[in-house]
């Protein structure tokens, strides 16, 4: 029986992830074809002439009509007319926020000038004493570092993600000067955040794990010797 069960468990540690990608990928190209499939004219549709439906026209149809629309863009007359979008988009009440926010995510989050969470570090927490794992995202902008800086401080925006789901979480600006780099991605830092703590990166500079007191604090001969 306990050979039974390490087998399973074995098992289940090599067929659980691979089960969820695997169904997780499939649903995706399902919900991409589901949404681009009923804008393919019916002449080009694979669907229409074959007895089964072939998955994946969606997702490669959506591909080259991205980069499409990034190849007409590009030049003056794709950026003029975009900018004329934006322009008539700018007097929408509601729309305009909404554009706007969703925006400037994409630009941070995708563009290949940005630095944002190239770096995982450790802060304290909700307390001191207490460490928490965060994503630096970028230097304070706009307003609050205006404000922050007339109090003197250097602060830099880090996202704080929750466990076991690190989609979500908190935005907080901590001074530079509280903040620990850590040498691990931010793949390996958001794999020990889901795993609350259980999948840990290997390091091979890490420190022991205790030290004598002697090493950390000098005892009372010591001090009257230096004295």
């Amino acid at each position: 029986m306990t050979r039974l069960r390490n087998y399973f468990l074995t098992g289940l540690i090599i067929a659980g992830p691979l089960g969820i990608t695997a169904y997780l990928t499939w649903s995706i190209v399902q919900w991409i074809d589901g949404l681009v499939k009923p804008l393919i004219p019916a002449i080009y549709n694979p669907d229409t002439y074959l007895p089964f439906p072939v998955p994946g026209v969606g997702l490669i149809v959506a591909f080259v009509g991205l980069v499409t629309i990034g190849f007409l863009t590009a030049n003056i007359a794709g950026r003029t007319l975009v900018s004329y979008g934006e322009l008539v988009l700018g007097r929408m009440p509601v729309v305009r926020n909404l554009y706007s926010g969703l925006k400037q995510i994409f630009e941070t989050i995708l563009a290949e000038r940005s630095n944002s969470f190239k770096k995982a570090a450790i802060i304290q927490y909700p307390r001191p004493g207490l460490w928490a794992i965060v994503f630096i995202a970028t230097e304070a902008r706009g307003e609050v570092a205006h404000h922050l800086y007339e109090h003197n401080e250097d602060v830099t925006a880090v996202f704080l993600p929750t466990t076991p789901n690190p989609t979500s979480g908190f935005l907080l600006y901590v001074p530079r000067s509280d903040i620990i780099e850590l040498d691990m991605t931010v793949e390996d830092a958001a794999k020990l955040v889901i795993s609350a703590g259980l999948v840990s990166p290997d390091f091979d500079k890490a420190l022991p794990l205790k030290q004598a007191p002697s090493a950390q604090k000098p005892d009372s001969a010591r001090l009257e010797a230096v004295d």
